[in-house]
């Protein structure tokens, strides 16, 4: 920033600090005696002999208390603890040098070292593009996985959830899109995973040229539940910035579903009525703000993966269903495919791209469209055919679907470290299904 942009800001700021006194911590919430401040406005609690700051941010009011919750733990706020407002919410560094990068909710880098120079503060809590300025999807992304490149073809700037219980292979997808995909840049967030598996999804599944290309945001499950909340809003941040610059950008986030647990966890602490299963109706308001700022604007695209964990494979339970509503299309992973040794397990008949049909030629649409009537007619006979009642001849479809499934499985299935050339996979599908009705 030069001098006289410095300059202009000076009649915007205060000549005055505001400091209020922390008067007791219950639970997550922490209660204090001022300062003048807004919600969602960053302040800092001056803990220790050495006045060692504690981040905290404002989440609400009670009587003419302010409610914080801290970005960090609470361990050391004691009563009369001072707090001090900044005046803004929180914002993060951003820039180039940052990829390759592994940072935590808050833009810091978790090896512990010192942020790139050249970095611009960004704010991590935006509007979503304005509805009328969003360019229509039109230019597929392609994601070098054969099964989605040919049937569930993924548009720049979609937004697409996945939805799979635990183990069905959500993290190993999300590994093969970052290494495969047509993007210029990955912005990961892995939001509540365990401790454990980030270094082996950094390492074992995404690999080094993976993470050349990407930038890592990570809040762990023991961290607080703002914390979280603030992982999923930075990456989605970093995202938009970049699609400023005129990038195409891939955000994935695992998970959505842990992101909604966090908030949860503030709503209930703050005192609301928790609603449909447990949840309260600050989730329900805060996913569409989340999960809209992705997509196109007039200078680039978010093309948006968000995971969402499945408790016993409902695909009915509240968190999926709003979450399906709001977004662009749904891969489903199937644990039955997963335990016959099927990866990717998505499940064809369940899932769908609501802008395939915009972006794909009217060949490749035909031939997808041969596919899955062979997978639903496999599926409807499946029964029969396993325990031998079918005959050869009583129907063509059913003969036709029999004779071509181990074609349509060779097609579907592909190793984790094979990476599909998206116009191969769509020739090759034409071409292999394309003539059928």
């Amino acid at each position: 920033m030069d001098a006289r942009s410095l300059i202009s800001l000076i009649p915007s700021l205060s000549a005055y600090k505001w400091y209020g006194k922390v008067t007791r911590v219950i639970g997550l919430t922490i209660e204090a005696k001022g300062p003048q401040a807004s919600i969602g406005e960053l302040c800092y609690i001056l803990v220790g002999k050495q006045g060692t700051k504690v981040m905290a941010e404002v989440v609400g009011f009670k009587e003419e208390r302010v409610l914080l919750m801290p970005l960090n733990g609470t361990a050391e706020i004691a009563p009369g603890s001072l707090v001090e407002g900044t005046g803004r919410p929180l914002q993060v560094k951003v820039g180039y040098s940052l990829i390759g990068h592994v940072i935590d909710g808050c833009g810091r880098p978790l090896t512990g070292e010192a942020l790139p120079n050249g970095l611009t503060p960004y704010p991590t809590d935006n509007p979503p593009p304005n509805p009328i300025s969003r360019p229509r999807i039109k230019e597929a992304m392609h994601l070098g996985v054969r099964a989605i490149d040919g049937l569930l073809t993924v548009g720049k700037g979609q937004r697409v959830g996945i939805f799979a219980g635990s183990g069905v292979g959500k993290s190993t997808l999300l590994a093969m899109l970052a290494k495969n995909a047509a993007a210029d840049l990955n912005i990961i967030a892995l939001i509540g995973e365990r401790g454990r598996e980030v270094k082996d999804f950094i390492e074992r599944d995404l690999g080094e040229d993976g993470l050349r290309r990407s930038i890592i945001v990570v809040a762990t499950s023991d961290q607080p539940a703002l914390m979280r909340i603030k992982g999923a809003m930075t990456a989605t941040a970093l995202a938009e910035y970049f699609r400023d610059q005129g990038l195409h950008v891939n955000l994935m986030m695992d998970s959505v579903t842990r992101f909604a647990m966090a908030q949860r966890e503030i709503g209930l602490a703050v005192g609301e009525p928790p609603t449909t299963k447990g949840y309260t109706p600050s989730v329900f308001a805060l996913l569409p703000k989340l999960l809209e700022r992705a997509g196109t604007n007039g200078k680039g695209s978010i093309t948006g993966f968000y995971t969402v964990l499945v408790d016993g494979d409902d695909l009915n339970e509240p968190i999926s269903d709003t979450v399906r509503g709001i977004l662009d299309g749904h891969f489903v992973l199937d644990r039955e495919l997963a335990n016959k040794g099927h990866y990717p397990a998505i499940n064809i008949l369940k899932s769908v791209s609501r802008v395939m049909n915009d972006i794909v030629t009217d060949e490749q649409k035909r031939a997808a469209e041969h596919v899955r009537s062979l997978l639903s007619v496999y599926k409807e006979s499946e029964d029969l055919i396993n325990i031998g009642a079918y005959k050869r001849g009583s129907s063509k479809q059913i003969d036709e679907a029999i004779e071509r499934q181990p074609e349509v499985i060779s097609f579907l299935r592909q190793n984790t470290d094979e990476v599909a050339i998206a116009e191969h996979s769509i020739q090759q599908l034409i071409q292999a299904f394309g003539k059928g009705d």
